[in-house]
């Protein structure tokens, strides 16, 4: 070990002062090289580069900083970063770069590694004097390449890669087997075919340009230095938060929510107002900011009448129109830039730069984000496309940001375009699972299926002759992870109780490529039309899938409980081996326990002779009616406590073969549904009691905390108009008069306000146990002190970190020391890293199943004629009253929206004596609680909660998505033709609509089994993408519960 001195010269403050400072700098002969060719024993511990490629490259400074992008292509392999580039690009390309830098070393998919140039004896260059950074550091680069090759023994040529022209005219030709070459020159020439990472090339190297040739007239002011923030966010004299645009009014206005806030300002009771671009000064959507607050003088209020597409618009009303903190953006701390989708302006917009590109202000998807400027040689040709572009840069001297392309997803208009254009703008990468992570699945075929290891039998409490186990799921279901048991115990006075899930853990070992998919994912995500899996299919839909008549691996929870009060007594966790007789249909499971004959439709039983399908039958019934009653008494038990029954807006697409939807179906509740969602929310809360218990400073647990007083603005004086009282000074008080807020004439009244109760709601999140205190476990929509997740390993992260969690515990208790993926020696700060990972990407899921279920909403009235089509006439029911309109709610389709009474040109609705609407001019009141508008032919007025008929017709967009409008048409209820009296306002009674819907689903599965029986087993999809074809609805179900499944859109405008 070599040491050299760094002597830095600092001046001290007042300039006065100059201080000598040494830096000492250890040199060592033996730094890892981790490569697979290494012949002198390095100590290569974790990735190394495959031997299997053609050459290793070596990019410089300026191409790690610029064209990373390009670097972040799977298909180019052995990439050598030095420590010389990585701190480059950490000291002057900010934290987002860098951090993008740091986890594409990490990422063990990506075939790179760091070499630490700088403390290789050999390799490391001593600055000379004179020299410039720029020059010093591309020579250390050079030299790393050149000390890499020969430390190889010459095995694998290396190619440094860099933009300066003088770098590869002066090394070039120095060293044998190290080619200096250009990005450009090195993509066209190895890599020909390569088409996408040329086209990125030249998208980057133009916004480089466009850079470099801004103008200097300043239109914004500049930010304060990252010091000064920070003395001023602990002084209290700036705020720091996250901003949020508020996409109806996307030019106007944004908040900033102070999560986490040590804001001193005892004014401050709610999030601060930016208003207009001038204060929002360059930030964007999702950018964490600090805000000065502007003189009370100058505080604004928040708009409260509709605009277009504020459906779904939530504020607190009164409070929130009164004149509100308000404040301006002076520094941002993060950008927090992603992929955005954009489409050309028309061509008349384009404005010419050279004949080789032109300088476009292309149009984001995304309302919230301003328009970005990217020069492209492609304008014209991608006029009706939807393009992927990233934000590079937004100095104070332009009015816009500028970006470049990175490729094209598609004609706008098309099905897979828009479908497409969801996923990317909710950050989700799903692309087809690599051959290494299939390499790594079990083998089973038809010819040689799967079978139980001898092994782990012996290993495993053995249930399949000694349990009947079943599961319930929904039609269609393929990743069955949760399966039941319930059987009397010897003396009748105590039952067991059994919660059986996949045990993917044994086939998804920690750190496999496999895992890190996994992980990278965190869920499932379920669309209206498909669903991306979280695992392979031979895993979610084969072995990892608990189907009946077949013998799975299983972890198992079972309780002793007592038979009359479902007291536990006693709780096992283990591993187990279990064989499920039965595979039940919620509608068929329901049924049964309805004593209707449906004997006929269990398949299990149709081999069985007369005799033994009965006895079987009865079995099966009885422990269907045990386990109804367990769940009621567990869900009484949990009432008690306070727990909450909420209401969600649950709508399935019922699509055709070729995709073409038929109707909207809204899903119909049933009690085995609660039976169902009470054992695995039991399950998931002895779990976490067991790992919380075992880990206290590291468990995975999931809590949902108190909701803001402030979001209960809106139920409670809605609810006040009806005449009842909501207390929502905790969760028993507002379960309590939830109960009680309930209309004999009505029962939309008490779904409504339940709605109004989930809106206000915050979402439940993952968190590790060593981040917070005890108090904060606590979960306010179950009424439970501790929760976590367990029950869907095969569709969620999180409960396989769970499983690992709990095979540990289990393994202390027994006296053993974890071994192996099951060692539990997750550190707190890692495990809560993952934590927000998994909650970053379960928001991203929500949110784009929301947004596909919009889609095809769109869809389905897009080719109906409003004027004609009796579907597009539905009943509607106020909910919330607005300056100059209402907002409304759909039972039949599950939509939610905007009615206006006053147009663009000023007139307002008229009711005539037949119920019927026009137009008219007039004026508008509004109240609290009822809207009037008042014309030549009277006044009308308009109540929280009274029925009208609206007309559904859809507003196309050329740069956004399509959106639905309603317009009263009749200020009566609806009353469909073929449909009796209150069929759309009675929750239990199905539409006509879905009654056909039902008919026409079963027509279409019976075909569907007929031609799978004549073609291939597998879809389109599982043999193109191993990704599955039907949606599951019970996904939706236990996050419903929770009250996970909040309306983000209407949560971002708070």
């Amino acid at each position: 070990m070599i040491k050299t001195e760094k002597i830095v010269h600092l001046k001290c403050s007042g300039g006065r002062k100059l201080r000598r400072v040494v830096r000492e700098h250890y040199l060592r002969e033996h730094v890892p090289c981790y490569s697979a060719l290494c012949q002198a024993g390095c100590a290569n511990d974790g990735k190394v580069l495959s031997a299997e490629v053609t050459h290793y490259v070596v990019p410089d400074v300026s191409v790690a900083g610029d064209y990373l992008e390009v670097l972040d292509f799977t298909e180019l392999q052995g990439i050598v970063f030095t420590q010389t580039a990585c701190q480059a690009v950490q000291h002057s390309r900010g934290r987002r770069q860098y951090n993008r830098l740091r986890g594409l070393l990490k990422d063990p998919r990506h075939d790179c590694v760091l070499f630490a140039n700088e403390f290789q004896e050999y390799s490391y260059c001593p600055r000379e004097k004179g020299e410039s950074q720029d020059k010093w550091q591309t020579r250390c680069v050079y030299n790393a390449a050149v000390w890499y090759h020969n430390h190889l023994a010459g095995l694998k040529p290396v190619v440094m890669l860099t933009e300066d022209k003088d770098a590869v005219a002066q090394y070039s030709s120095l060293s044998s087997g190290v080619y200096v070459i250009s990005v450009q020159d090195y993509l066209k020439n190895f890599w020909p075919e390569l088409q996408a990472a040329q086209e990125l090339y030249c998208s980057i190297t133009q916004a480089l340009q466009e850079k470099e040739s801004e103008g200097t007239e300043r239109e914004y002011a500049e930010h304060l230095p990252a010091d000064i923030l920070e003395a001023g966010i602990k002084s209290g004299r700036y705020i720091q938060g996250t901003l949020n645009v508020n996409k109806h009014r996307s030019q106007h206005e944004a908040f900033v929510r102070m999560e986490g806030s040590s804001n001193k300002n005892t004014d401050l009771n709610s999030d601060v107002l930016v208003s207009g671009s001038k204060n929002r000064n360059r930030a964007v959507h999702g950018d964490t900011i600090v805000v000065e607050l502007l003189p009370k003088s100058e505080w604004r209020g928040k708009a409260t009448s509709l605009t277009a597409g504020t459906g779904d618009e939530k504020t607190g009303e009164d409070a929130q129109s009164q004149p509100m903190p308000t404040g301006r953006v002076v520094g941002i701390l993060q950008r927090n830039w992603r992929d955005y989708v954009v489409t050309f302006p028309p061509r008349e917009e384009t404005q010419s730069q050279s004949r080789s590109s032109q300088r476009v202000l292309v149009i984001p998807w995304d309302q919230r984000i301003p328009k970005i400027r990217i020069s492209t040689q492609q304008a014209e040709a991608l006029q009706d496309h939807r393009v992927v572009v990233r934000m590079d840069s937004w100095e104070s001297t332009s009015l816009y940001p500028n970006g470049h392309s990175v490729r094209v997803l598609g004609r706008a208009g098309e099905l897979e375009t828009q479908v497409q254009t969801i996923l990317v703008e909710n950050c989700i990468h799903v692309p087809p699972f690599s051959e290494a992570q299939l390499r790594e699945m079990p083998v089973t075929s038809a010819e040689s299926p799967w079978t139980v290891d001898p092994g782990q039998a012996s290993e495993r409490l053995d249930l399949r002759s000694t349990h009947l186990v079943f599961s319930i799921d929904p039609a269609g279901c393929e990743d069955v992870d949760d399966a039941l048991s319930v059987r009397m115990l010897p003396g009748g006075r105590r039952l067991e109780l059994g919660v059986h899930i996949a045990d993917v853990t044994h086939f998804v070992a920690e750190g496999s490529l496999t895992d890190l998919e996994a992980r990278a994912r965190a869920t499932t995500y379920y669309l209206a039309d498909r669903r991306y899996d979280m695992l392979p299919g031979v895993l979610s839909a084969d072995l990892c899938s608990l189907l009946g008549g077949v013998d799975r691996y299983a972890m198992s929870v079972l309780w002793e409980l007592d038979a009359q009060t479902v007291e536990v007594s006693r709780v096992w966790y283990g591993r187990t081996l279990i064989r499920s007789s039965y595979k039940l249909q919620y509608e068929l499971a329901q049924a049964l326990l309805d004593g209707r004959q449906a004997q006929e439709e269990v398949p299990e039983l149709a081999p069985l002779p007369a005799d033994a399908r009965d006895a079987k039958l009865a079995q099966l019934v009885q422990a269907l009616e045990t386990l109804t009653h367990i769940a009621r008494q567990l869900r009484a038990q949990r009432d008690k406590g306070g727990a909450l029954e909420l209401e969600g807006v649950e709508v399935r697409a019922q699509l055709d073969e070729e995709k073409n939807i038929t109707a909207l179906v809204p899903r119909q509740p049933l009690e085995v549904h609660e039976t169902v969602a009470e054992c695995m929310i039991h399950a998931n809360h002895w779990v976490a009691r067991k790992i919380q218990e075992s880990f206290p400073q590291h468990a995975l647990l999931r809590h949902h905390p108190p909701p803001r007083q402030e979001f209960f603005g809106q139920l409670v004086d809605s609810a006040k108009a009806m005449g009842y009282a909501i207390d929502t000074r905790s969760n028993k008080a507002l379960a309590d008069s939830l109960d009680r807020a309930t209309d004999p004439q009505d029962p939309l009244v008490n779904r409504m306000l339940r709605l109004m109760a989930t809106q206000a709601m915050s979402n439940a999140l993952y968190f590790s146990t060593g981040s917070c205190s005890q108090d904060q476990y606590y979960h306010y929509g179950l009424a439970l002190d501790r929760y976590t997740h367990f029950t869907s390993p095969i569709r969620r992260y999180a409960d396989i970190v769970v499983h690992r969690l709990l095979t540990a515990a289990i393994s202390l208790e027994k006296g053993q020391v974890p071994k192996g993926p099951n060692k539990a020696s997750v550190l707190n700060k890692e495990l809560e890293e993952m934590s927000q990972h998994i909650n970053c990407k379960n928001r991203a899921a929500q949110q784009a199943q929301k947004l596909s279920t919009e889609l095809f909403q769109c869809l389905y009235f897009k080719d109906k004629d409003p004027q004609e089509h009796q579907d597009c006439v539905a009943d509607a029911v106020i909910y919330a009253i607005r300056a100059n309109g209402v907002l409304v709610f759909v039972p039949q389709y599950g939509l939610k929206g905007a009615v206006y009474m006053r147009n663009r040109e000023g007139q307002v609705l008229s009711v005539n004596a037949d119920g019927s609407c026009e137009w008219q001019s007039g004026s508008i009141q509004r109240h609290p609680d009822h809207i009037s508008t008042s014309s030549s032919s009277g006044s009308s007025t308009f109540s929280l909660f009274h029925h009208i008929t609206v007309r559904i017709s859809v507003e196309p967009s050329r740069c956004h998505s399509d959106s639905l409008h309603m317009e009263m048409i009749s200020n009566k209820p609806h009353r469909s033709p073929a449909a009796g009296p209150q069929s759309t306002q009675t929750q239990g009674c199905r539409p006509s609509l879905v009654q056909e819907v039902v008919r026409q689903a079963e027509e279409a599965s019976q075909q569907a089994q007929e031609k799978a029986a004549r073609g291939p087993k597998l879809s389109k999809e599982e043999r193109e993408f191993r990704q599955s074809k039907v949606p599951n609805l019970y996904s939706l179900l236990e996050e419903a519960r929770e009250l996970a499944l909040t309306d983000l859109s209407i949560c971002t405008t708070r």
